[in-house]
């Protein structure tokens, strides 16, 4: 007698990388309404190019690098972001579906901002995990299932000995704020790995999304490869990390694959980024954990005439791409297949 086994439900995840919804972005929204666009058309525009993508797939997930909210006070440091909350409008007409919040502008305006962050994006219906009113909270996986399979994302901020950001962004035992801690490694290393064995007892796959490594810098730092081999180690499925506003390698290990930077995705903090080669990233994943990696290189705006929007790379400029994040990949052991023997060639894009 033959048996006929039902195929394993397979799930697709699309990452990107920081998502800056105040600033540039929320002035150019306003500037264009006043030249007579729809408010409708600006909030849907930073996602526009990319939507295609995201609505293909089961769950889009990115960083959210700016509060949602219109009170309180600039904590002192020295870049402040914030959105008003009508700007969630931006990521549900982008098909996100679920954010990180462990970063280092979320508690840009104190405490208030993160709750009327999470009201915001908790009216909008996206998940959000990375900060919370306790640390214990903060460090909660959100647990999304899709198909029957049970993803567990977990979020840190952590900058290692360059940490020039305020220690009240981070939460404590009584205090609220991101997961993550202002400079010791071991022991957020230690909550990386306590955190991934709960979420695994909960969820067939778990992804950790960090926010680390140095600014403009493409190589990752020795404590970013600390913390993702140890997060793999201990059960991740993939690792996922945001920070440097450039792309970063991208490494398999024990057959997992760590993204250690996507670059700037729909990132309003800057009119005009020197480095615009960005990536989007879709993993094909059941309960057995990724079962295929696809990177979709891009750019993150063709500034002056379309800024803060992130469009897929095509032809030579995305081979450009490809080849570029070849070459930042190859001192691992591992990469992706695709971008084994890949050198820098012309940059392509705008």
């Amino acid at each position: 007698m033959w048996s006929l086994l039902a195929a394993a439900p397979v799930v697709s995840v699309l990452f990107g990388g920081d998502v800056t919804l105040g600033f540039h972005y929320e002035e150019y929204v306003d500037e264009q309404v006043k030249k007579g666009k729809s408010r409708e058309a600006m909030l849907a525009h930073g996602f526009q190019k990319v939507l295609p993508l995201a609505e293909k797939a089961d769950l889009f997930v990115v960083n959210l690098e700016c509060p949602f909210t219109d009170q309180g006070e600039k904590i002192p440091k020295n870049f402040n972001f914030r959105a008003r909350p009508e700007l969630v409008a931006s990521l549900q007409s982008g098909s996100v579906d679920v954010v990180s919040l462990a970063n280092n502008h979320l508690l840009d305006y104190g405490p208030g901002g993160l709750t009327d962050t999470q009201a915001t994006l908790d009216g909008a219906k996206i998940v959000h995990f990375g900060a919370g009113a306790t640390l214990a909270a903060a460090r909660a996986p959100a647990i999304v299932t899709v198909k029957g399979v049970k993803i567990a994302f977990l979020g840190y901020f952590f900058l290692g000995d360059r940490n020039i950001e305020p220690k009240e962004v981070i939460a404590t035992d009584s205090t609220p704020g991101v997961a993550g801690h202002h400079s010791d490694l071991a022991t957020l290393r230690g909550w990386v790995i306590a955190d991934v064995k709960a979420a695994r007892a909960r969820a067939d796959v778990v992804i950790p999304f960090f926010h680390w490594g140095r600014e403009g810098r493409t190589a990752p730092e020795p404590y970013q490869i600390e913390l993702a081999h140890a997060a793999i180690d201990t059960g991740a499925a993939a690792v996922i990390g945001s920070h440097p506003h450039v792309l970063q390698g991208i490494e398999l290990y024990q057959g997992r694959p760590i993204l250690y930077s996507l670059g700037n995705f729909v990132f309003g903090g800057n009119w005009d980024p020197k480095d615009k080669r960005t990536a989007m990233v879709r993993m094909d994943l059941d309960a057995r954990g990724v079962r295929k990696t696809t990177v979709i290189p891009a750019f993150s705006d063709r500034f002056p005439e379309v800024p803060i929007q992130p469009y897929p790379a095509e032809g030579e400029a995305a081979e450009a791409v490809l080849d570029h994040l070849g070459e930042i990949s190859a001192g691992f052991k591992a990469t992706l297949p695709e971008l084994k023997g890949r050198s820098t060639r012309k940059d392509g894009g705008p």
